[in-house]
């Protein structure tokens, strides 16, 4: 019972912990026996997470990584922090530096400050100084500045996350329900390697437990590498789908996504997010996201924290159905 107490009054700070990846690891580390603080910019579309433990273990806070105040509020008596912050692009006052170098230099600051003793830094899988990606080169960015501030933090690097609520193959599902073709940017060339959520989170209860590395940067992908070809592919034989698959050249995509950022602009948001794709996402495209030799080599992988990935045509199809012509009813007769 002593035993049991002890765990329950363990307190760490999700930051980020009302979106897809977030209340997966809310939900792991409530199961581990933390109290969970989830610190948001609305904790009024975070009450959704508290079934997810017992009475009272997981509670929202407001907290803006964009003022300092609202962090050490919400890092009082936490012994652990975990920050999966993060934007895709940029908009109004949310930019990549401000978010994922600046917000993460500053939460570091006052976790250190605070006495916690561990740093969680979610971060992803082509994070680089000199990237031609403004996305790529702010993770980095906000890496070094964690490991700058709080030396022992772990980093994590997940490749694409796929889960029921993921923006990856659901957005390419829903794309094909309209379009009557999709496109393969890059030829569909890329090789990724989609990592499943309850995976990721994992991880991040492993980390938090200290049963990582200190200061070791892990990179996490799923079983099987495939090529953005493939994935469109297997997406289209799911939903049983026929759709033309066009190649596009690298140069007329980011033509596309200049066009597509503009009309976002002018349309005050309200631009399709399913349709719109920005010159920077262009960018991260050129490079491959998957798992290094090194990491592998160094055990720095979700195999090598015991891990057993789960594999995304296995898992996929459980939530695909749904973009069917008949839904979930696998005979067109039974619709």
């Amino acid at each position: 019972m002593a035993d049991e107490l002890v765990r329950t009054n363990r307190l760490v700070t999700v930051f980020g912990g009302s979106g897809f990846i977030g209340r997966h690891v809310v939900r792991a580390l409530a199961r581990d026996g933390w109290r969970v603080r989830v610190a948001t910019r609305r904790p009024d579309l975070a009450f959704h997470l508290q079934p997810l433990g017992k009475v009272g273990q997981i509670t929202p806070v407001q907290a803006n990584l964009r003022y300092p105040d609202s962090i050490v509020h919400a890092l009082r008596d936490a012994q652990a922090v975990v920050n999966l912050v993060g934007i895709l692009s940029e908009t109004g006052e949310q930019k990549f530096d401000a978010v994922h170098a600046d917000g993460v230099k500053a939460l570091a600051k006052a976790a250190k400050a605070g006495g916690a003793s561990a740093f969680v830094q979610i971060s992803a899988i082509g994070a680089d100084p000199d990237s031609a990606s403004a996305y790529a080169r702010s993770k980095a960015r906000g890496e070094a500045a964690a490991r700058e501030a709080f030396p022992e933090a772990v980093i994590l690097r997940p490749s694409v996350v796929f889960g029921p609520e993921d923006h990856f193959f659901n957005r390419f599902a829903a794309m094909a329900r309209y379009m009557p073709a999709l496109p393969l940017i890059g030829e569909g060339k890329t090789k990724l390697q989609p990592v499943f959520v309850g995976d990721v989170a994992k991880a991040v209860a492993l980390a938090v437990e200290g049963k990582t590395t200190q200061g070791a940067i892990y990179e996490l992908g799923g079983p099987e590498v495939a090529t953005l070809k493939r994935i469109l592919e297997f997406v289209l034989k799911i939903t049983e789908r026929k759709r033309f698959l066009a190649p596009i050249s690298f140069a007329q995509a980011k033509t596309i996504g200049g066009l597509t950022e503009t009309l976002t602009k002018l349309s005050l948001g309200l631009f399709p997010e399913m349709f719109a794709i920005t010159s920077d996402q262009v960018e991260l495209l050129k490079t491959d996201n998957v798992v290094s030799a090194a990491a592998i080599a160094d055990k720095r992988t979700l195999q090598g924290l015991g891990i057993t990935p789960e594999s995304f045509e296995a898992f996929v199809p459980t939530y695909l159905g749904r973009y069917r012509a008949t839904g979930q009813f696998a005979d067109r007769r039974a619709a």
